[in-house]
């Protein structure tokens, strides 16, 4: 197992340099968390080059994550029928050092989205895998408790993704690990052809809600693989509901290895 480094906190959230351009501007909300604890060979594949695995407490980490995307802007452009929508990915977390400086990101293994033109969009700009399916979404909210489900159809099967919370949000514990998985502040992702892009993502720290009730149901193997069904089917080990905030995200560049 690779020894686990402590990151210092001021590394969680990147400064923004002049030199960064905006790519998309929008909103994440009520985003559903379903976290489950994976030896870290089934990830190691998926690595990319320039980045390693990150750790919370020796351990390794994919999460399913259902939220709403809302007043979506293209390098400030607002485009008709694709400004809201919904996201399911699948994720996992890496780390990227410069200089000294820890960046912590994220890696995805696959992400659906409902419409063709945003995937096609997000391949392009990131080489990110995204794949267009039918989604819906419900959310309610009854006397303090929510409810958050994401659907996303594959072939004739619905998946679905339900969250159930309570009470009010609250900051996050300091490095707990609900801080690990919601404050990562980077994506990375392999290029065509080799090496490595990052891409920076900045919002403020998320507010949580306490969770009742989580899981997934669907074809997990005819989604991801059977490696990573064997994960999802089992129920998650952690998951919560962060409230969202806006968000900005950058344009990518090349990192060494």
């Amino acid at each position: 197992m690779a020894e686990e480094i402590a990151v210092p906190h001021i590394t969680r959230q990147a400064q923004i340099t002049p030199k960064e351009r905006v790519f998309l501007t929008g909103e994440w909300r009520y985003l559903a968390m379903l976290n489950y604890e994976v030896d870290p060979s089934l990830l190691a594949p998926y690595v990319p080059l320039g980045t390693e695995l990150d750790w919370f407490d020796g351990k390794t980490f994919v999460s399913l994550v259902g939220f709403r995307c809302l007043n979506t802007k293209i390098r400030g452009i607002p485009v008709p029928f694709h400004r809201n929508f919904d996201e399911v990915n699948l994720r996992f977390y890496v780390r990227h050092s410069v200089d000294g400086v820890v960046k912590r990101g994220v890696v995805f293994i696959q992400e659906f989205v409902p419409r063709r033109a945003i995937a096609a969009v997000a391949r392009l700009a990131f080489n990110e895998n995204y794949r267009s399916l039918p989604m819906s979404h419900q959310i309610s909210c009854d006397d303090g408790a929510i409810s958050v489900e994401y659907s996303w159809r594959l072939g004739s099967i619905w998946n679905r993704l339900q969250l159930h919370a309570a009470g009010v949000p609250h900051v996050m514990a300091e490095r707990s690990a609900e801080q690990f998985i919601a404050e990562h502040y980077w994506g990375y992702c392999a290029r065509p052809g080799g090496g490595s892009v990052e891409y920076h993502v900045a919002h403020t720290p998320w507010r949580i809600w306490n969770v009742t009730h989580a899981e997934f149901a669907g074809d997990a193997e005819a989604l991801y693989g059977v490696a990573f069904a064997s994960v999802l089917n089992k129920g998650p080990d952690s998951a919560f509901l962060a409230e969202g905030s806006r968000v900005t995200v950058y344009r990518g560049k090349k990192i060494s290895t």
